[in-house]
């Protein structure tokens, strides 16, 4: 049965493609960049939410990239099955609601509003469905925050270290992987949207010192007070919602996901850049 996988040349597709065949999966997966098959993976080159035909018997429906436009598709496409549909979303639906950022603000709207569409889409056409909110991810090297700031360290010999009381739980792009299997296989999950974060809590100023010590050349620490902060932010009104973060926990409750899908994330450990 077919596994159709969209966004699967992201960070957690890298993962969760070679797990998909090991289990004897016949993985489909679709990419805006072209891909030559391999390992027991044929890809599609299209861009959701344009039309991507669905195989015919497909098993299952995985969306790793922007569930918005993944809602777009799923409200056109048609299916001769009732394939299991599950799709990531973000915690950034919680956290950014109410951002001073009028921006962050509506990204929150929109992931919220593709949660809700999502839902309704599957229920009418009797699909069972599971959304799942990451914190943020890491461990593929192709991330937007940890692995670049690392790598401009590397380069700059400089890393700085904000004063950041708030909580962080960066999830390992594999861990996620290993939830999407398990909603695949666990009917309990469906019809839930699960928060899903790492292993370990900590604290964004000690997030940033243990991302530091993976950088493996020597870097100087630049430590940025408070103060200092306050004031990019007045100055530079795209920053506000970045910095006012830095006091805020942006963390999740694992329980609920632990317990529906058996899935116990890892502690953090990034990797060299």
């Amino acid at each position: 049965m077919t596994h159709l996988v969209f966004g699967a040349s992201g960070q957690v597709g890298r993962f969760l493609l070679p797990r998909l065949v090991a289990r004897g999966a016949d993985v489909c997966a679709v990419s805006r960049d072209a891909h030559a098959d391999a390992d027991g993976v044929r890809w599609r080159q299209g861009t959701l939410p344009d039309a991507v035909p669905v195989p015919r018997g497909a098993a299952a429906l995985v969306s790793l990239g922007p569930v918005h436009h993944f809602v777009s598709w799923l409200e056109r496409a048609t299916f001769d099955g009732r394939p299991r549909v599950v799709a990531l979303s973000s915690m950034s639906a919680d956290s950014k609601r109410a951002s001073p950022d009028p921006a962050e603000r509506a990204i929150a709207g929109v992931l919220a509003d593709a949660e809700r569409r999502l839902a309704a889409r599957c229920e009418a056409l009797g699909l069972a469905w599971t959304v799942l909110r990451p914190t943020l991810i890491y461990g593929a090297g192709s991330d937007k925050s940890i692995t670049p700031l690392a790598r401009r360290a590397a380069r700059w010999h400089a890393f700085p270290l904000p004063a950041a009381a708030g909580l962080r739980q960066p999830v390992h792009a594999d861990d996620l992987a290993l939830a999407v299997l398990a909603a695949l296989d666990r009917p309990e999950s469906a019809g839930r949207v699960l928060a899903f974060g790492g292993g370990e809590r900590l604290t964004a100023a000690a997030m940033f010192a243990r991302v530091r010590a993976s950088v493996p050349t020597w870097t100087l620490p630049l430590f940025v007070p408070a103060w200092a902060q306050r004031v990019a932010a007045a100055m530079l009104p795209r920053l506000r919602g970045p910095l006012s973060r830095l006091q805020s926990d942006l963390i999740a409750d694992n329980a609920e996901a632990e317990r529906l899908l058996g899935v116990r994330p890892r502690g953090f450990r990034p990797p060299a850049p």
